[in-house]
């Protein structure tokens, strides 16, 4: 027993002496996760848009983008990136690198969540519109889009904390975000469970106040309907 109570301390001796020197890299996750969702929001809702318009070519095209954001692992889409794009011509930093491979990733599935959401709207609501002498773009700006954001609000929520999950993968392509961090403290402690201990818990503290804020604009949003 004695031996546990031993170990345990350890533990949280470890920990607590490693969480504060965390707080550089946390705040990098936070930057990147805000910017990629932010980008990735609005790539999603120009992906939607192109769709909208029903033009065969511009479908073609957003068809292709999802169906490869789908198709390949979001590991493979940030090394492509990072150390395929120059090759081509195009390069960026590690920072910038990531926000845009993690934008691209998530816009895919945001622009599916607003598509679905947009379907979603009552046909009638549209006819509504057009019995008040409404244009198809008032209709969509004051009628449709309004509501499919509503719909959409618990669908997204999801996405934006995959999105923020997904973000320590940025480590492969040298951020020095949570995950980096964490790695370089194990192999300098050879301690890797504190360490990951005081990882997992900033992950969680993000992720629950995300959940907090996103469960109170979808609380607001409800209110407003009645």
């Amino acid at each position: 027993m004695t031996i546990f109570i031993e170990s345990i301390m350890a533990f949280f001796e470890v920990a607590i002496k490693f969480a504060p020197k965390f707080l550089p890299a946390v705040a990098l996750t936070l930057q990147l996760s805000f910017l990629s969702i932010l980008l990735g929001t609005v790539f999603g809702l120009f992906v939607m848009l192109l769709k909208l318009t029903r033009l065969k070519v511009l479908e073609k095209i957003t068809d292709v983008y999802i169906s490869i954001v789908r198709g390949t692992p979001l590991l493979l889409q940030l090394y492509f990136i990072f150390y395929g794009l120059p090759m081509l011509g195009l390069e960026f930093d590690s920072f910038t690198s990531a926000v845009i491979g993690l934008a691209f990733h998530s816009g895919a599935y945001i622009s599916e969540i607003f598509r679905g959401a947009i379907n979603g709207v009552h046909y009638g609501q549209e006819e509504a519109g057009k019995a008040i002498g409404m244009n198809r773009l008032q209709i969509f700006y004051y009628i449709t889009l309004p509501q499919a954001v509503k719909q959409a609000i618990p669908a997204l929520g999801n996405q934006f904390i995959i999105a923020v999950k997904d973000s320590s993968l940025a480590s492969v392509i040298t951020i020095t975000e949570t995950m980096l961090i964490a790695r370089q403290f194990v192999a300098a402690t050879y301690n890797p469970f504190p360490i990951l201990f005081v990882a997992g818990c900033y992950y969680y503290l993000i992720i629950s106040l995300l959940s907090f804020g996103l469960r109170d604009i979808e609380r607001r949003l409800k209110v407003n309907e009645r």
